[in-house]
């Protein structure tokens, strides 16, 4: 594995070496752009050269390179919503390469009408299928609930995901589950970002820079899931001034802090920085006396969210991040069931702009460790256990448009897994596993085309597994309104998820590795590998039907050709006599397997329309799902599969200064799928073995289930309304009072329903919420 990984780092600087003598010709201008009263980068934002076609948007560091320069003066101009415009002369001769800092300042009135050029112009020279990109600005567009905006609120209402409602925070992203959508922040994997109240995530959004959803066919960079990949970044911490902000609710608290170690000096020179975050819920506490209605025992959810960043800057514009974080959630159903998970771990990662070569080093290295554990009723715990590193180092070289970007990533994890099925045979797993990934992808720009070949090449030591991933992203800019788009690409995963096979909701989802000693055939044809493996293929269109409108329309297919699945029909241990062909008490493996092996596919349609101008923001998603399963005996619906998903998110800011600020989120939901309670018996436990005698032994009440997930539950829908003001305080602070109220009408939505009882659990039911937050 050393010699593997000694080698291609060996052929990776090779190839970035002889990239600038093949590639170097004319000028180059990079840098970064800051917010000058921060120093905070400015990402998205334009940068070129006035009256030329040479230009290019920065990256999520701020970063930017306009390259192929010819020789001559121009003027380099910054423009970005909400800033006054920047203008800088620069000289160009020969193959310079000049690095710039720039910093821009706010502007006293917002242009709307830059903000959409720059928009405009980015959706034109960036293929963007099936990627969402989100800051804090748009999340905080939604009602705040808990006095809070939060990623996990915003997530609900994107196109082609499905949240199982309020009391749940599982996330599934057009067809694949939790296990299948991989989550990074700043380069680290976090395996399990929600909590279980579905109204909130582990990450402080007033933290967070950018968060790039994609949401399937997605490029060679990222891998090691088959459904979608959710890539966050944190802000760097203010580089000027201690700065921060406090906030409390109805539902928890929240403290940030920021501030310089070494301060910002825009004439030259390094930085430092860092930023602090706390949050947490007291909602079990104070539901007792606020929401006793609901529940006179309080409502069940606790958590605890710190993530920490140290920024160290150098004088051109290269850093080093260091970060560590703690996560944790409790959620204790009485008389149902218990259920909580710890998460914690740390890292670093680094940007480096070398000398004269114009080329962007990244890379990264991080830690984590993930522990759940579930207790429901009478049934054996369920516990799982994940910890591990994740490295990564990649290359991006600029070529004018086009741009060629290539690395490799390795990670190493450890699984112990403990879980019993619906008939009481216990599956244990303790396993280590080490993957290794390179990956290439250009990105060519030719007149209206734009087309981003890419190849990841894969492979899974524990199973001694290859899998060569080639993908493929293309957009055709038809006119000034309309764009034609698609993306594909193979990809795989080890990585698989149990849960309990008759929950209507499941909160409980345990990592482990792939097995190897899965079934020799499938659906009468040899298996030959032992990964999860899928296809994907979107097809879409862009249209800018008014100066401040957006449609975007994409039809997709995932083929989910090889999935693993706890076997929820297992009732013979593997062993003699049962797995020998020639002993009469041979069975198949269906019955004696841990892990049988699945295909499936999900198909759909999503359709968004936003309309944005500086008061209003309105937001309209229809999604059309359909998700299958096949496990060789009996083809099924998973318990997400939403036929119909239709969200409306509408905000208007008024008063002076518009300081005034409403919010509303309507959304509705076709029925999850569940399976039913066809009868009741007595269900003998045979105690004394042949010897049991059935007419005075007293048994328990065994359940008759239906055909496994052909109901479906009612129809899910909800309104939550919220008002905010804003009031200044001095030069820098400002005082935030917000109320929202959830499920206005107070719709009573199925959560859970107890098989023996009857008895129904809802979710969240009307729940007014009031929260203050200061800025300083």
């Amino acid at each position: 594995m050393k010699k593997f990984l000694g080698f291609a780092l060996v052929v990776l600087w090779s190839f970035q070496l002889q990239l600038p003598a093949v590639y170097a010709q004319n000028g180059t201008i990079r840098g970064f752009v800051y917010e000058k009263e921060t120093g905070e980068p400015i990402i998205f934002t334009n940068v070129y050269l006035f009256r030329t076609s040479y230009g290019a948007a920065t990256d999520v560091n701020g970063y930017f390179t306009i390259s192929k320069i010819p020789d001559g003066e121009y003027t380099l101009m910054v423009t970005y919503l909400g800033y006054d415009t920047l203008r800088e002369k620069v000289s160009i001769k020969g193959s310079t390469v000049l690095t710039k800092k720039l910093f821009i300042e706010k502007a006293a009135f917002n242009l709307d009408a830059v903000q959409i050029t720059a928009e405009r112009e980015e959706a034109r020279s960036d293929t963007r299928t099936s990627v969402i990109k989100l800051t804090p600005k748009q999340i905080s567009r939604i009602p705040t609930i808990g006095g809070q905006p939060d990623l996990a609120q915003y997530l609900q209402v994107l196109p082609g995901v499905i949240f199982t409602g309020d009391q749940g925070g599982q996330l599934y992203i057009r067809g694949g589950s939790p296990i299948q959508n991989k989550v990074i922040l700043d380069g680290m994997i976090v395996y399990n970002p929600f909590h279980s109240i579905g109204l909130f995530s582990v990450f402080d959004t007033d933290i967070l820079r950018n968060a790039d959803i994609f949401t399937g066919g997605f490029n060679a960079q990222h891998g090691g899931r088959i459904s979608s990949v959710m890539d966050l970044t944190t802000r760097d911490g203010n580089k000027k001034r201690i700065a921060g902000k406090a906030g409390a609710s109805t539902f928890g608290a929240k403290l940030m802090v920021e501030g310089p170690i070494k301060k910002q000096n825009e004439s030259g020179g390094g930085s430092a920085s860092f930023i602090i975050s706390a949050k947490n819920s007291y909602l079990k506490e104070t539901s007792k006396f606020l929401y006793e209605y609901i529940d006179s025992a309080g409502l069940p959810f606790n958590y605890t969210d710190v993530y920490g960043k140290v920024s160290i800057n150098g004088g051109n514009g290269s850093k080093v991040n260091l970060y560590g974080f703690n996560f944790n959630d409790k959620v204790d159903y009485t008389g149902l069931a218990s259920y909580n998970w710890k998460s914690s771990g740390g890292g670093m990662n680094f940007l480096v702009i070398p000398g004269n070569n114009p080329v962007l080093l990244e890379g990264n290295f991080a830690y984590s460790t993930y522990k759940i554990n579930m207790e429901e009723g009478s049934l054996p715990t369920r516990s799982s256990t994940i910890n591990g590193f994740n490295l990564g180092l990649g290359f991006t070289y600029f070529l004018g448009k086009d741009e060629i970007k290539y690395g490799i990533e390795m990670l190493g994890f450890k699984t112990i897994f403990d879980f019993t099925n619906s008939v009481g045979r216990s599956i244990d797993q303790t396993e280590n596993t080490t993957e290794l990934a390179g990956f290439i992808k250009y990105k060519m720009a030719r007149g209206k085309v734009l087309f981003e070949p890419g190849l990841r090449l894969q492979y899974y030591a524990s199973l001694a597994n290859f899998s060569p991933e080639p993908r493929l992203a293309f957009k055709y800019n038809l006119s000034e309104k309309v764009r034609l788009k698609m993306a594909a690409g193979l990809y795989s995963q080890n990585l698989i998820s149990a849960t309990s096979d008759r929950d209507v909701v499941n909160l409980f989802y345990g990592f482990l590795s792939g097995p190897d000693n899965l079934q020799e055939t499938f659906n009468g044809k040899e298996v030959k590998h032992k990964l999860q493996k899928a296809e994907h293929i979107i097809a879409g269109v862009e249209l800018d039907p008014l100066p401040s409108m957006t449609v975007n329309m994409e039809v997709y297919y995932k083929n989910f050709s090889q999935l693993t699945n706890v076997n929820r029909n297992k009732v013979f241990p593997d062993e003699d006599p049962y797995n020998n062909p020639s002993d009469p008490n041979y069975k198949s493996d269906y019955y004696r397997k841990d892990f049988v092996i699945e295909q499936g596919n999900a198909n759909g349609f999503d359709v968004s329309v936003k309309y944005e101008k500086r008061k209003i923001y309105l937001w309209a998603v229809y999604s059309l799902a359909y998700v299958n399963r096949n496990d060789d005996s009996i083809s099924y619906v998973p318990h997400y599969d939403r036929r119909h998903n239709v969200n409306l998110v509408g905000s208007y800011r008024f008063g002076e200064e518009l300081m005034w600020e409403f919010n509303a989120r309507w959304n509705l939901g076709s029925g999850f799928p569940f399976t039913q309670t066809q009868g009741e018996y007595e269900k003998l436990n045979f105690e004394q073995g042949a010897g049991t005698s059935y007419i005075i032994s007293n048994g328990d009440l065994g359940v008759l289930y239906g055909e496994y997930n052909k109901a479906r539950l009612p129809y899910y829908h909800r309104l939550d309304l919220s008002l905010m003001r804003r009031f200044r305080i001095g030069e820098e602070g400002m005082l935030e009072i917000n109320l929202s109220v959830t499920n206005i009408y107070n719709r009573e939505n199925i959560f859970y329903v107890n098989r023996i009882t009857g008895e129904r659990v809802y979710q969240l039911p009307l729940m007014p919420s009031f929260g203050l937050s200061m800025s300083f």
